[in-house]
């Protein structure tokens, strides 16, 4: 499962509702925060998650609603000795403009208190574990080196609870093993092996994340087949040649982009002042039934195959 906690979902500037961009995606016991806008560091604090365990940034692009926040954060980090290290992936236009940031303002030349990297993404895998693995994909938006990240979750097999039960085999550590892929042996003698209770192997959960975009033809294929899609809404269509000088989205491109992709959830962000959040999303829905506009604090969890099957 991969949950994320929208911190920031105003666009350009805040409003009385909305922090600027910000959202923490958790995945067992890693944390990337992707963007962080002014403020953030107090979104992180009223959001109950802390600083604990933030050692990834995950940046779209370069723009000021979406760096500004690194300043405070970092320097808070430092000063209390929060975390030793902190990386933060970009592409080059964006670290180089956080590296102003920090070098010359909060740091200011001194050696820091902490180890800051700049980590340049390109196309493809950036970040992996035994569990999850992070792409990075181009984003055509104002600016040079915006990118997209794509989570994908492990192939596995599930656990088949029924079997087990017919099999008598103990809920615990027993059924554990079965799952690492260990045989176990029960009390009255029988060997079970993980093939007997693990059903054939299921994506797990795909999670694409987009910032600011103007267009979405070029990120079809990547997001095609996604559990959930969070994307820029920053217009809506009646002004959609305001949104292509600015190379941003309007609502129903958004949607109509998770419809021809087939995704399972759509999270629309970045929401203008302009517009009430209900509007926008109004505009989605004609397109994506489902699609929602998220609130800062909004708290949403993307099941793959597995345990969508084990919810129904």
């Amino acid at each position: 499962m991969i949950e994320l906690i929208f911190l920031g979902t105003s666009a350009s500037a805040p409003s009385i509702e909305r922090g600027l961009s910000a959202t923490m995606l958790l995945h067992r016991d890693q944390r990337f925060l992707i963007d962080c806008g002014e403020g953030t560091q107090r979104q992180l604090l009223l959001s109950g998650l802390g600083f604990k365990k933030l050692d990834k940034v995950l940046l779209t692009h370069g723009h000021l609603d979406h760096i500004l926040g690194l300043g405070g954060l970092v320097s808070t980090f430092a000063r209390w000795e929060a975390l030793p290290t902190l990386t933060i992936y970009g592409g080059p236009w964006a670290l180089d403009r956080v590296g102003d940031l920090l070098g010359r303002v909060v740091f200011r030349g001194d050696e820091p208190e902490m180890h800051v990297t700049y980590q340049p993404v390109e196309p493809g895998p950036i970040w992996t574990s035994e569990h999850l693995t992070v792409s990075a994909f181009p984003v055509s938006h104002r600016g040079r080196g915006c990118y997209g990240y794509c989570f994908q979750e492990e192939t596995k097999r599930p656990f088949l609870v029924e079997e087990a039960e017919r099999l008598g085999v103990p809920a615990g550590p027993e059924r554990r093993r079965l799952v690492a892929g260990e045989p176990i042996t029960l009390a009255d003698g029988r060997v079970i092996a993980p093939e007997m209770v693990l059903g054939p192997q299921v994506p797990g959960p795909k999670l694409v994340y987009v910032g600011d975009a103007g267009r979405t033809d070029d990120l079809l294929e990547v997001a095609r087949g996604a559990d959930a899609l969070v994307i820029e809404a920053t217009y809506v269509d009646s002004e959609a040649e305001m949104a292509a000088r600015f190379g941003h989205l309007t609502a129903r491109q958004a949607a109509e982009l998770a419809r021809d992709a087939g995704v399972g959830e759509l999270y629309l962000s970045h929401v203008s002042r302009r517009y009430p959040g209900k509007v926008v999303q109004a505009e989605a829905r004609q397109v994506f039934p489902g699609a929602v506009v998220v609130q800062d604090f909004d708290h949403v969890r993307v099941l793959g195959a597995e345990k969508a099957e084990e919810q129904s």
